[in-house]
């Protein structure tokens, strides 16, 4: 995993994995701001030649990472990203049913953006 590099491209709500120029895998998310803050994680893609390299949990990892320097939680509607955050409870804290139900809100009222 050493010769990838994950970039937070917040502006289109994408946590990117690179191998050089080419993105390998990402983490498609947006930002909550009610009730509280947070990072919405919606789907997890890696590109299939790239599969069973540990890059979508690189991903994951480097997600709840940047919540927690941010100060915000994560609101995992992901599948994968909410298996891994189970998997990792010290790394990942769980989030308020509340938040769960304002993060799937916004999305039914976003329907193009997913």
């Amino acid at each position: 995993m050493s010769d990838i590099e994950i970039r937070d491209d917040r502006a289109a709500g994408r946590l990117e994995a690179l191998r050089g120029d080419e993105v390998v895998g990402r983490i498609e998310y947006f930002l909550l701001e009610s009730p509280v803050r947070a990072l919405v994680p919606v789907h997890t893609i890696v590109e299939p030649a790239h599969e069973g390299k540990g890059i979508a949990g690189s991903l994951a990892g480097e997600l709840y990472g940047i919540a927690a320097r941010e100060g915000v939680t994560v609101a995992p509607l992901c599948p994968y990203v909410a298996k891994w955050a189970e998997r990792h409870p010290d790394e990942a804290p769980a989030p308020a049913p509340e938040l769960l139900e304002a993060a799937k809100e916004w999305l039914r009222a976003h329907p193009g953006r997913f």
